[in-house]
């Protein structure tokens, strides 16, 4: 696969990874699609929970989880309660993929290893426990932490204040087109990959690894 430069070539000084769907396994789908006894498609409830004010309040830490999840179940119309949306979306192991670790140090250390997600207390806490994956960024940008959530320009000029850096300083890789294309729109470079395999494909055409 050919990947496509979108900023102009200057020299990159930060690598930013979204976790969910480039380096963690995303089990959240499958789950809400089994609920709805797949009534529905995959795509309809992915915009379905990207658009959700609910998704965004839980995600910026402004709503606690179990009102995010009993108004959840009321909107979905879901035949389960609170606590088993909870355990099954949030609080369960979240599953590395392979060789995810392994890429992010293979990174060479003149550059800043970052991440940038929208999460919550409880997906931060299972992320958390991912010691060997956490341990090898020196920064993360968590959104229910910042209070700042993708694809809004905020989240991303955040991350720039932060480092001290430009938009064309910053690679960006995410799952997300529509992450990717507001990423792009501050400058940054900005790949669309799912799994550290495109991943690592990325990182070879921006020239951090080795062709």
């Amino acid at each position: 696969m050919k990947w496509q430069m979108w900023s102009e070539q200057k020299e990159i000084r930060v690598v930013l990874f979204d976790i969910g769907g480039v380096l963690i396994e995303l089990s959240g789908l499958p789950v809400l699609l089994s609920w709805l006894d797949h009534r529905v498609t995959a795509e309809h409830v992915r915009s379905f929970w990207l658009a959700s004010p609910l998704v965004r309040l839980f995600e910026t830490g402004r709503m606690e989880a179990t009102a995010f999840a009993e108004q959840m179940i009321t909107q979905m119309s879901l035949p389960i309660g609170s606590d088993e949306f909870l355990t099954r979306l949030y609080s369960g192991g979240q599953r590395m993929l392979p060789g995810a670790v392994e890429l992010v140090r293979r990174i060479p250390a003149n550059y800043v290893r970052a991440t940038l997600c929208n999460t919550n207390t409880l997906q931060w806490a299972s992320l958390m426990e991912q010691r060997d994956l956490i341990g090898a960024f020196d920064h993360h940008f968590a959104s229910h932490l910042t209070g700042k959530i993708k694809p809004d320009e905020e989240a991303f000029q955040h991350v720039l204040a932060t480092l001290g850096c430009e938009g064309h300083d910053v690679l960006f890789l995410d799952d997300s087109q529509v992450n990717v294309a507001a990423a792009r729109k501050v400058g940054m470079t900005a790949f669309h990959v799912q799994g550290p395999v495109e991943a690592e494909h990325a990182l070879r055409e921006a020239d951090i690894l080795p062709a």
